[in-house]
């Protein structure tokens, strides 16, 4: 795939390793050009640098990895608002949550990726990799270490298998919670575990050991 990937970050740089080494075209765009290209450049792999317009046209996917309080930024940087991510899968990992906390700071009923889809219309939203530290993506190799399940949610089924995909990749089992009008359910979770850890708190204690309803697979279909 050709993935374009907004933002120079740790997200950024860890799913960008990761695809890279699948075999994918990942092309990065920063609001600094020169972050852009050290970013390229240390990944390798073929990762290119470019403008972020051209990160996203013609992009088989977009990855928008940067902080909550710059997605309007960056959207409006790049078109969106003009209909350049028109049907472009484009995958939300942030976390618009209060620091050390975990409070949402949406609104009652609101979710980040719901604004993500006002913001760049026609775009298939699709929330997915905010639950993980993004050290969790990189490493020569994800031979041996254990799978973890990347939950998603999002309207679009093709814009979802595309994500489910990449999310394969990087050695994770994609689950599809529902479509966007259960995203805020995904985001409060993030703020649960988020909240834990920072109250120095394993969220994994926190959450009981359920078995998976008998006959249902790992792949990320629509339950």
């Amino acid at each position: 795939m050709r993935i374009g990937i907004l933002g120079t970050g740790t997200l950024a740089a860890g799913l960008g390793e990761g695809w890279a080494r699948a075999g994918h075209e990942v092309a990065i765009g920063g609001r600094s050009r020169a972050k852009a290209a050290s970013l390229a450049e240390r990944l390798g792999n073929g990762v290119v640098a470019v403008p972020l317009s051209e990160a996203v046209g013609g992009r088989d996917a977009v990855l928008l990895a940067v902080s909550a309080d710059g997605v309007e930024d960056v959207l409006g940087s790049v078109g969106a608002a003009d209909g350049v991510l028109d049907g472009t899968p484009l995958i939300d990992p942030t976390n618009a949550v209060t620091h050390g906390v975990g409070t949402l700071l949406t609104g009652n009923g609101e979710s980040m990726a719901g604004r993500i889809a006002e913001l760049a219309p026609g775009a298939r939203v699709v929330k997915a990799f905010h639950l993980f530290p993004a050290a969790r993506w990189t490493g020569p190799s994800q031979a041996g270490r254990p799978a973890v399940t990347v939950a998603m949610c999002g309207d679009d089924p093709a814009a979802l298998d595309v994500v489910g995909e990449l999310v394969r990749d990087v050695g994770g089992i994609p689950a599809t919670l529902g479509g966007l009008d259960r995203v805020r359910q995904l985001e409060e979770v993030a703020g649960f575990v988020i909240g834990l850890a920072f109250a120095g708190f394993d969220p994994n204690s926190a959450i009981p050991h359920v078995p998976s309803a008998e006959g249902e697979g790992e792949g990320g279909s629509r339950t």
